[in-house]
Parts: C-alpha cells; sequence; structure tokens
C-alpha cells in the first residue's frame, strides 16, 4: 500500500546518486520507481522497436539523415499522425505518452527523460532536481565504475551534456536551471541518505499543504 498520492521525478546530473536515491525513496513509500522501464513500457505500447529507445535515451538527434536511416527501422508509428515525423520524434512522443499513462496508474517515482515536463501539468507531481559538486561525482564514477579520475571527469560531463540537450531540446525549460524543478537538492551536501529524507520530507509538506491551495 503506498504512503503517498505524489508523483516524484527525479532529474539528476550524472553521479549525482540520483536514481540511488529516487530508489530509497520509492522503498520507503512503497511505491514504484521508473528509469528504463519507462523504455520498455514506451516500446510495448507503440511498436516501436526497443533498440531505438536505447540509441535516443537522453539523447536528441538532430540530424536528419540520420534520422531518415534510423526510420527504416521504426515498423512505423500505429497513428498515422506520428508516421511523417523523424524518428527521434517518434521515440520522444511515444516516451511521453507512456510516462503520462504510468502517472494515472497512480503514486511513482520518475527518474529523468523530460517526465517534470510531461506532467507539469498535474496537481500531484513534486519535481526534483539532484546535484552534487564536481568532485564528488568524479570520486563516485571513479569508484563504480573502476576508471581515472580524468577518464570519470570525460564521462560525466559527456553524459552531463547529453541529458542537458535533450532535456532542452524537448522541454520549454533548462536543465539543471532552478526555475525548472520545484526544488533542487545537493546529495555532496545533503549525503544520499539526507537527500532521500529531504524528499519524503518535502513530499509531507506537500501533501499536508494541498487542502490549504485547492
Amino acid at each position: 500500500m503506498a504512503k503517498t498520492s505524489t508523483i516524484i521525478t527525479i532529474g539528476r546530473e550524472y553521479g549525482s546518486a540520483g536514481r540511488e536515491i529516487g530508489y530509497k525513496v520509492a522503498d520507503e513509500l512503497g511505491i514504484k520507481l521508473y528509469d528504463k522501464e519507462m523504455l520498455n513500457r514506451a516500446a510495448k505500447e507503440s511498436g516501436i522497436c526497443q533498440e531505438l529507445f536505447e540509441t535516443h535515451d537522453e539523447k536528441p538527434t538532430n540530424s536528419f539523415l540520420y534520422s531518415l536511416v534510423m526510420d527504416t527501422y521504426s515498423f512505423g508509428y500505429s497513428s498515422g499522425s506520428y508516421t511523417d515525423m523523424p524518428i527521434n520524434h517518434k521515440v520522444f512522443l511515444a516516451q511521453f505518452d507512456a510516462i503520462k499513462k504510468i502517472a494515472e496508474e497512480g503514486p511513482c517515482i520518475l527518474v529523468g527523460r523530460c517526465a517534470d515536463y510531461a506532467l507539469e501539468n498535474y496537481d500531484n507531481v513534486l519535481s526534483i532536481f539532484v546535484h552534487a559538486n564536481l568532485d564528488a561525482r568524479i570520486r563516485r564514477i571513479a569508484r563504480l565504475y573502476d576508471l581515472t579520475d580524468a577518464k570519470a571527469k570525460e564521462k560525466i560531463q559527456k553524459i552531463d551534456k547529453q541529458r542537458s540537450s535533450y532535456y532542452n531540446y524537448y522541454s520549454n525549460k533548462k536543465w539543471s536551471a532552478a526555475d525548472s524543478y520545484d526544488v533542487c537538492l545537493d546529495s555532496s551536501v545533503l549525503g544520499i541518505d539526507g537527500t532521500a529524507e529531504a524528499i519524503l520530507k518535502l513530499v509531507e509538506i506537500k501533501e499536508k499543504d494541498e487542502p490549504k491551495r485547492l
């Protein structure tokens, strides 16, 4: 039984432990966390092969030629209005639809993939962005993937750039900017457990104040 009626979206800098924090919050609240599961769901419901969701996952593809070539593998979207779109847009819209369907099923945590933008008209959403200072992120990624600090830094910069480009390309907001989210939390200051606790407290405050805002 879920202990909340809130849907939490988590945007995150790479290496800030956003997903790990999300799992801690999900366990505490008795709700499901969706990360790659969003891709599986979108692939299943749209009929577009899953490999394409993996290829485009939080990476914008602006190349028209690439889209044209990849389009031959998409198997077409069942809805006629989508058929003339480049494949990256089809993939994004299929994911957008899947996010909304997941949200309609009840409280959950959605990690990345513009979920906050997809659900911006929903009242029961709390959008969080988890960030951390670069040194802390380098240490974490170097430890997790057995990389040198230089390689870890390179990986962080590359993935952050992809996530940022994806978010800025598909949403009307700016990735990592404070005014794009309800709350931004620094996991290098609060720690992983502390950030999870802060999110739980924020959910409690939001739900307590909800009747006053109606």
